[in-house]
């Protein structure tokens, strides 16, 4: 099974990329962020013609989550209080919950026994503003998210746009550079936030099973001719819940959809995952499957 995610900067003005890299990559899910579009003007009929079914959760301009997948998703879940609503307080529920709902940015589904949680993460604008509270937050509410989808549930994916560059590697700055340390999506919060609310739950990295080494980047900015130059991020993620890292074949970066003309500044990730719990793990699982 090939998942992808993918955010692609509004799934309307990228609606022909997006269909001709479904025919050359028929994947059996594909996880869009930043779709800015209501559910009412979502594209459906476009990823029908495709053979492929979606679940939406959009608002006007801004924000908004999709998968569309060969067969539909089952347990289909909006939003962080799909899972949360029915919890006691203060562990969860809508008072936890709060103004964190309404951006749309958490949609989840099963996928062939597979809980996929596709996540568009807050950018978090700068270090002390409003908005990186707010990013600290949501990513805190997160945890208390998967863990309760961890308690009735084992094989969990967890993709999306994170906004975050876990290590110096994911960033074309050389490793040391202080200014990595002030910048928004590599802050010593931001990444200690993403190391405590889900690698420290039991997922893993799946990216860098895979490709140990740095200069591989998933987001590109469109100043600078950052993507001619390499100048990149890697922000987008795969993470694997321990049964899954079992299963994990392969996971890879595709930047050719951003050598097109006005494409979306990120490019698709893709993970393949075995039907079967492969043999020969007995290793313990690390930060990187």
């Amino acid at each position: 099974m090939k998942i992808a995610t993918w955010n692609v900067n509004s799934v309307r003005s990228r609606l022909e990329h997006v269909k001709a890299w479904l025919q050359a990559n028929p994947v059996d899910a594909l996880c869009l962020q930043e779709t800015k579009v209501q559910d009412a003007d979502f594209p459906l009929e476009a990823f029908e013609q495709l053979g492929y079914h979606c679940a939406i959760s959009g608002q006007k301009s801004y924000n908004g989550v999709a998968i569309v997948t060969k067969t539909p998703l089952t347990q289909i879940g909006i939003g962080f209080g799909a899972i949360l609503g029915g919890l006691g307080e203060p562990a969860g529920g809508t008072e936890a919950i709060g103004d964190l709902d309404d951006q749309k940015r958490v949609l989840s589904g099963v996928l062939e026994g597979v809980r996929l949680v596709n996540l568009y993460v807050p950018n978090g604008s700068a270090m002390g503003s409003d908005k990186y509270a707010y990013k600290l937050r949501w990513l805190a509410l997160l945890e208390t998210y998967l863990r309760t989808l961890l308690a009735t549930e084992t094989d969990i994916l967890v993709c999306g746009d994170f906004n975050i560059a876990l290590e110096d590697q994911d960033i074309y700055k050389e490793p040391g550079d202080k200014s990595i340390a002030t910048h928004i999506m590599s802050t010593p919060a931001e990444r200690q936030a993403l190391r405590q609310h889900v690698l420290d739950l039991g997922f893993a990295d799946a990216f860098r099973r895979f490709t140990p080494e740095g200069k591989q980047f998933s987001w590109w900015d469109y100043r600078t001719a950052a993507f001619q130059r390499n100048l990149g991020w890697r922000i987008d993620h795969h993470y694997l819940s321990p049964s899954l890292c079992d299963r994990a074949l392969s996971c890879t970066i595709d930047p050719s959809p951003r050598k097109l003309e006005k494409p979306s500044d990120h490019a698709p990730v893709i993970v393949e995952l075995s039907s079967e719990k492969r043999l020969n793990k007995s290793r313990p699982h690390s930060a990187n499957c």
